[in-house]
């Protein structure tokens, strides 16, 4: 079976991440030949290549680049995949208007959804011959707009935990960089910051615990456009002393084992795949219920969405009580490789 994966690959992301995975243990199957058409300038090329991945390397500069589309016209009529597989919505264009000019059979087509955004009537997410959900709430998102379930397959995202662990054991020294006293007690957010991420919910949420734990610090690892919001809630708050925003920082594993406690707070997310690194790390976990967040973790872990005062009271709960966790089998790298050739096969 030969299978293309298609990813824009400009920005490195968590999606990219996954795909990285994916193309990874599909290509160490015996049956199965993958090739990635990316961007040749982007992280996820070149990771991939160095673990093996066979990938076609192309300029994409904007979403719908000229020379990506001929990269993936030639590709597609010269090599004559049975599947393509798309990532993300630049890629799914892309590939749409490259098989319309296909003066042979065409592949079978399948999008992978990893946020759960509607998606407009018009869309090419709704042409395709499958969409891979990463969890049953990106699927409800999508029946609700048209899709049809029976075009749908909810595939987990997965992580490989050994290489999680394995990151983990650089050194941050987090709390030496913040000034802070060996063991002070540190509940850790790791996403961008953007607006469905809701930082503003944690800042308030570090507000509403100063009173039941006045040690306890919070850290933000990301970057993006909510930034002088959130500086500006810490400041109004009077939470400099408390809430640390760290910007991007590229040693993630090793953070979050450094933390005492792993925090989520989005309005909504896709599945929450950064939870994943904090389970295979050991670590306690608290969260807003957005999304596919409650497909990972149990009731106990959860809280309501946008309520400061319940997310605060459980994390100062999980710093008292620690809860260990681990990382369940549906949530591996091996197990979402699986799936998704189990997928192709009843497509080919």
């Amino acid at each position: 079976m030969r299978v293309l994966h298609v990813d824009a690959g400009r920005e490195w992301r968590g999606g990219q991440n996954q795909v990285r995975l994916l193309t990874r243990a599909l290509s160490r199957l015996p049956d199965v030949a993958v090739r990635l058409l990316t961007n040749q300038d982007g992280t996820l090329a070149r990771r991939a290549a160095r673990e093996g991945v066979v990938v076609l390397p192309t300029r994409w500069a904007i979403g719908l680049d000229p020379r990506a589309w001929l990269t993936l016209c030639r590709h597609i009529s010269g090599w004559r995949p049975d599947v393509v597989h798309v990532h993300d919505s630049h890629a799914l264009t892309l590939v749409r208007a490259a098989l319309k000019l296909l003066r042979h059979a065409p592949p079978a087509l399948i999008a992978h959804r990893r946020v759960d955004f509607h998606v407009r009537a018009t869309s090419g997410w709704l042409r395709v011959a499958q969409i891979v959900a990463v969890s049953e709430a990106v699927k409800r998102v999508l029946i609700a707009d048209g899709v049809s379930p029976r075009s749908i397959t909810v595939i987990y995202d997965g992580i490989d935990p050994d290489e999680i662990r394995a990151n983990a054991f650089s050194h941050v020294d987090i709390r030496s960089r913040l000034a802070l006293p060996p063991h002070t007690p540190l509940a850790l957010n790791a996403a961008a910051l953007v607006a469905h991420k809701d930082q503003l919910t944690l800042i308030r949420a570090a507000a509403a615990a100063r009173a039941l734990r006045p040690d306890l610090h919070w850290a933000i690892a990301g970057e993006g456009e909510q930034r002088p919001v959130l500086t500006a809630e810490i400041a109004r708050l009077g939470l400099a002393d408390r809430v640390h925003l760290l910007g991007y920082i590229t040693e993630i594993d090793a953070l979050i084992r450094e933390a005492d406690v792993f925090v989520m707070s989005s309005r909504e997310e896709g599945l929450g795949s950064v939870i994943l690194n904090a389970l295979a790390l050991g670590k306690p976990v608290v969260s807003t219920a957005a999304g596919g967040i409650p497909e990972i973790l149990a009731a106990d872990a959860l809280v309501p969405v946008a309520d400061p005062a319940a997310l605060a009271q459980r994390v100062t709960e999980r710093l008292a009580h620690p809860v260990a966790t681990s990382l369940p089998d549906r949530f591996t790298a091996k197990s979402m490789a699986q799936a998704t050739l189990a997928l192709y096969r009843s497509l080919v």
